[in-house]
């Protein structure tokens, strides 16, 4: 069974939509021992970052979430959900991440010709071998929707990265920890191949 986190956050519905079109019955669920007894765990997500740890940390979800990632259950962070399983972020000084990864999320630099939030389709480059990539060319194009972008404190966790004004580290891998800036479940058959690809962990 897949767990989808439900903390009030956006996007839940459209990956429960992916997920079912790949066949698959996931569950959105705050329940803890929903959670912790998934096979998968997505921890999905749009909004702002304190916002989003502050309703975490109201259902209870915090440690919850890092015991799924002590308990090797494999575990996606997706956009927002990404940037959560961080330490920081810029757009709410002060308040702590999970801290499951180490890094830190940072605005996009206002750039002549670039709009902020950075939204739309943009090709991945492999940092390095990725598990979520398995059998994606490199170069494949996935949409983005954000105004804050990881920076990796460690790059050997960062599978595939992105430009956006900025070099943009769009998708990592820790052990079992799995997290992408961009939206897999919006990405066409790209983001298919790439949720199928964490269903198969």
């Amino acid at each position: 069974m897949i767990a989808i986190i439900d903390y009030d956050a956006g996007n839940l519905k459209s990956v429960e939509k992916a997920l079912v079109s790949l066949g698959e019955v996931p569950v959105i669920t705050r329940e803890k021992d929903a959670i912790l007894s998934a096979d998968k765990v997505i921890l999905p997500g749009v909004g702002a970052f304190g916002d989003a740890m502050e309703k975490l940390q109201q259902y209870g979800l915090t440690d919850v979430i890092r015991q799924v990632a002590k308990n090797d259950t494999p575990l996606l962070g997706i956009c927002l959900g990404l940037q959560l399983l961080f330490e920081s972020s810029e757009e709410s000084p002060g308040v702590e991440g999970l801290g499951i990864c180490k890094g830190k999320i940072l605005r996009i630099p206002s750039t002549d010709g670039l709009k902020i939030p950075h939204m739309g389709w943009n090709s991945l480059h492999y940092d390095h071998s990725g598990r979520l990539f398995a059998g994606i060319e490199e170069d494949s194009y996935v949409y983005f929707v954000h105004s804050y972008y990881l920076e990796a404190e460690d790059e050997e966790i960062v599978t595939a990265s992105t430009e956006y004004a900025v070099h943009i580290h769009a998708s990592i891998e820790q052990g079992n920890v799995f997290a992408c800036q961009f939206h897999p479940e919006k990405s066409s058959d790209t983001g298919l191949a790439i949720l199928k690809n964490f269903i198969k962990l």
